[in-house]
């Protein structure tokens, strides 16, 4: 893995917890990457002498290589989210990479599903925007806990508009009772999608008994490339 140096421009506070900060490359100027890597940082942590290192998926696409998003999530306590929530716009930093083989294969004759939870979204962010316009559908199942929890949900319906081979869904699973869209975990949102996985490629992000299920439910159809990404 290379070294990078950056500096923080745009930050984006998306909900209550969960924020974008682009990073705008100085040294080199530009990365290479696929679509679904990660860069990690070494941050410090209190009470330990030497510090521990974090990583964290890209969420924006290949085709800028000067910049870029990084999709983080508050998690009290949490080194690598404190040291990143402290960062403010002009801030340099420093980190490594690319990494990671939870990476966009070439599947030109296969329809695409994409599942995650919570900041899951982000290497599939990455996907998405790398693979759009795509020679065969694309899905995404994309679980989050409150209507306060969404983000993202202009994006993916411009997406979805300019681009009718994909198609998204945004489930809750404590959502309040004013809530019309689609309830539950993302488990229950998959059986019109998994019928046949003869032409099938999966994509995967988020905990590990998320991963876990869904595998499950897919291999009791048949067998097709699955590709996850475990996050906390």
């Amino acid at each position: 893995m290379e070294t990078f140096t950056a500096k923080v421009g745009e930050i984006d506070n998306l909900t209550h917890d969960v924020r974008v900060i682009r990073l705008e490359l100085i040294d080199p100027a530009e990365i290479r990457f696929q679509a679904g890597q990660f860069v990690s940082f070494e941050v410090p942590k209190p009470g330990l002498p030497f510090p521990v290192t974090r990583p964290y998926s890209i969420a924006s696409p290949p085709s800028n290589p000067h910049v870029l998003d990084l999709l983080l999530n508050l998690v009290p306590g949490g080194p690598g989210s404190t040291f990143l929530f402290s960062l403010q716009s002009g801030d340099p930093v420093t980190f490594r990479g690319p990494a990671g083989t939870f990476v966009l294969r070439e599947y030109p004759d296969r329809r695409l599903l994409f599942v995650a939870t919570g900041t899951g979204i982000a290497p599939i962010r990455s996907m998405l925007h790398a693979r759009l316009p795509s020679p065969t559908p694309i899905t995404l199942v994309w679980g989050l806990r409150h209507e306060n929890d969404i983000y993202y949900q202009d994006e993916l319906a411009t997406l979805a508009e300019q681009y009718p081979e994909f198609s998204y869904t945004i489930t809750l699973s404590q959502p309040s009772p004013s809530w019309t869209g689609a309830v539950g975990r993302v488990q229950s949102h998959l059986e019109s999608h998994i019928a046949s996985v003869d032409d099938l490629a999966v994509y995967i992000c988020g905990s590990k008994p998320m991963i876990t299920s869904v595998i499950e439910q897919i291999r009791s159809r048949g067998t097709c490339p699955i590709h996850r990404e475990q996050y906390y």
